[in-house]
């Protein structure tokens, strides 16, 4: 099959075109004829030595895609060959068969094309498990998302937006925060020239957000922390502001403040199973009623994948970038 290797680490050229043997499925996996597959900010971290492969991961990267069920193990899945399905793996996607826990597949929504289903996965599962599971953002609360033209951050406008939520969003141009309001944000903060603290504190009442949803961490840490309200909780997701900063513990005593964090790669299958039911019943209805879209930015082929991590480290886009392999 064809498929995307990394030959050494470094930068986007590093991403080669390559023949690899079809993978082998065991019990509780499916192999799937990759149709689409998304480019993630993990993808870059792998291809430049900063996220190692799990073990007994592929070496290939690519951690969501969406195809045909083209063999493997159905028994008691609901599941069959020839079915159309998306599906969140550990490794593997920029391939032309990729192989993944049937735990992990969840149906292709209705009216979807393979690009928009595979856009799914990566970000839906980090997002649902962050902001619902681990910050249990609830009723009225307000959402802050920093990075609102992420990939994450336009799955967490919608998503939080759907479910009836305030959400306010940082990215670094003005078209950027106008691109997340005609998402759903109820404000766009240019970070680049406002105080986002200022802003959320004036949308707010001088209250702050229930719930940050962060990328960045490094510096931005304590400045979130003074822009939570009392019993606001912060999930860090990714490092791209750096692994350190200085917390104010006098903030977090006094108003009951909650910092946390976590990584998707590593959970367990019967984890990400939980994750994967909640979306089919909560979330997958507000897709196929068109509540919530899937935001491309731009599609590759296979063999372009250099060229795709290459834009996704410029960070203009709004969306996801995906690789198209039909």
């Amino acid at each position: 099959m064809r498929a995307i290797e990394i030959i050494h680490p470094g930068g986007p050229e590093v991403l080669v075109p390559c023949d690899r043997p079809v993978p082998t499925v065991k019990a509780g996996e499916v192999l799937i004829k990759v149709h689409a597959a998304g480019v993630n900010r993990p993808d870059v971290l792998q291809r430049t030595g900063n996220y190692p492969v799990p073990p007994g991961a592929s070496d290939i990267p690519g951690l969501e895609v969406a195809g045909e069920i083209v063999d493997g193990d159905l028994a008691n899945s609901g599941f069959n060959k020839g079915d159309l399905v998306c599906a969140l793996v550990q490794g593997g996607g920029y391939a032309e068969y990729c192989v993944a826990p049937i735990a992990q597949c969840l149906p292709v929504p209705k009216g979807f094309s393979a690009i928009e289903a595979a856009s799914l996965p990566e970000t839906f599962f980090t997002v649902y498990s962050n902001l619902f599971e681990r910050a249990k953002l609830a009723g009225d609360e307000v959402l802050l998302v920093q990075g609102g033209s992420s990939g994450i951050g336009v799955t967490a406008i919608q998503m939080a937006t759907a479910l009836g939520h305030r959400v306010l969003v940082t990215a670094g141009s003005d078209d950027k925060c106008r691109a997340c309001e005609n998402l759903g944000a109820e404000r766009g903060i240019n970070y680049r020239t406002e105080d986002f603290v200022e802003v959320v504190k004036s949308l707010t009442q001088g209250k702050g957000a229930n719930v940050i949803l962060d990328m960045v961490a490094g510096e931005y840490v304590n400045r979130e922390l003074s822009c939570l309200a009392d019993d606001g909780r912060l999930v860090i997701i990714a490092l791209l502001g750096g692994a350190k900063g200085e917390i104010n513990f006098g903030e977090v005593l006094r108003r009951r403040l909650t910092v946390t964090g976590s990584t998707l790669r590593p959970r367990s299958i019967a984890f990400k199973q939980d994750i994967a039911n909640k979306l089919r019943e909560r979330i997958w209805p507000l897709l196929e009623a068109g509540r919530i879209k899937p935001v491309i930015y731009k599609s590759f082929s296979l063999e372009q994948a250099a060229d795709a991590h290459a834009l996704m480290e410029t960070s203009t886009h709004v969306g996801k970038i995906m690789l198209n392999l039909v």
